[in-house]
């Protein structure tokens, strides 16, 4: 069994960063694979970023690549998401999720999700 809780999100402005983070307990493997989604208003959830629990196999969807990089802290059993260079298209409330197999792209593959936690990017 794994927990996931998600933090850091807030309200900024367009060209601003955020930092979100996701505190893991439980016991994840190396094969584990997180990922951060976002839900924006009135739309589905969509894969953001993944890695592995290992710290290898990063994925990062074209829509952020090069604002956003994922890491994590095995130490602090932490997960982050760095969002830089904000846009309102950004808005959304965003998710950690763990796939127990792989670093998946759907929603479906993931079966442990925290809470959320909303970020809204005014223009």
């Amino acid at each position: 069994q794994v927990q996931l809780v998600e933090s850091g999100g807030g309200l900024v402005q367009a060209g601003d960063s955020l930092r979100l983070s996701c505190a893991v307990s439980g016991r994840p493997l190396n094969t584990y694979g997180l990922g951060w989604f976002r839900r924006p208003p009135g739309q589905d959830r969509a894969f953001v970023a993944g890695i592995l629990w290992s710290g290898s196999g990063t994925d990062i969807d074209e829509s952020v690549r090069g604002r956003f990089t994922i890491a994590i802290d095995n130490a602090k059993n932490t997960l982050y998401l760095q969002m830089n260079n904000l846009r309102p298209e950004d808005t959304g409330i965003y998710y950690c999720a763990v796939d127990r197999e792989r670093v998946g792209f759907l929603p479906f593959q993931y079966e442990f999700w925290g809470q959320g936690t909303q970020v809204v990017v005014s223009s």
